[in-house]
């Protein structure tokens, strides 16, 4: 087994293995709300923690090639894309709703065009607790689990970062009325949206730019849906956002600017 294989492995292990067991025992053993920011915590670091066991003891490669620099000046406009991008990813959701009948323009549940500032505000002071997943599934897993093929390893580490979540629907995260096609949606949804991550990685070599997406989509994108989606079934709901991701994240796919960037460091190239 070659040293890239072994720390996915072990990577594998440790995000699975340690965020698995303690969601079922959070939820059934202790009667814990996995709603609670609180007890999301330590999921939320589980991922970082499996990159640094596998950099530190396993491969032994360091944290130079790592994305720990926040890289402000050189790339300060993709900053403003990782903010921005899951509302515009929002109102093309809310657009295909209308388009299709399902919904009617009315932003009122959400506190109107005025609701959405706070929600932009939220996204970026919570960014630091998405680090902990970004720098496990995008700096670390995305860049080594096929290596020359950036695009594949791209849809291969949203369908796994997927995968890690499917305890949450069953545990009273997710509250879905069919979990056969809400599942597929879902996980196409979060295919879809690694794609963006990965884009935004490669162009910035920051992994906290993408976990100001990464909050976007869940402050901002998830919040709004939520809200002004409220008598839209789940199925709808995750067609309407699916839609709006793949209008945005397929041409980013298909871009030749999806890859690494001179910015990163030749070990951390996939």
């Amino acid at each position: 087994m070659s040293k890239r294989v072994r720390g996915i492995v072990v990577f594998l292990v440790v995000a699975f293995g340690g965020t698995w067991p303690y969601l079922f025992f959070a939820r059934w053993v202790m009667g814990w709300s996995l709603v609670n920011p609180l007890v999301q915590l330590p999921v939320a670091m589980m991922p970082a923690l499996g990159a640094v066991v596998v950099r530190r003891w396993v491969t032994r490669e360091g944290f130079a090639d790592a994305g720990l620099r926040l890289r402000l000046r050189g790339v300060w406009p993709h900053w403003l894309l990782a903010w921005f991008a899951p509302l515009a990813v929002t109102f093309l959701a809310l657009g295909c709703a209308a388009a299709l009948g399902w919904w009617r323009p009315d932003l009122s549940p959400a506190g109107g065009p005025g609701g959405i500032a706070p929600l932009l505000i939220l996204q970026l002071v919570s960014t630091p607790v998405y680090w902990g997943e970004e720098f496990g599934w995008t700096s670390f897993l995305w860049t080594r689990l096929a290596p020359g093929r950036p695009r594949v390893s791209a849809v291969a580490t949203g369908f796994v970062w997927a995968v890690w979540h499917y305890p949450l629907a069953w545990l009273g995260y997710a509250e879905f009325t069919d979990h056969t096609v809400s599942m597929v949606l879902w996980t196409v949804m979060f295919m879809l949206f690694q794609v963006m991550l990965c884009w935004l990685y490669a162009r910035t070599g920051s992994v906290w730019v993408t976990s100001l997406a990464h909050a976007g989509n869940n402050m901002v994108m998830g919040l709004l849906t939520e809200q002004l989606f409220g008598e839209l079934s789940t199925v709808r709901n995750m067609i309407c956002v699916d839609v709006a991701l793949a209008l945005v994240c397929v041409p980013l796919l298909c871009s030749a600017a999806f890859g690494p960037t001179r910015r990163r460091s030749s070990t951390a190239r996939v």
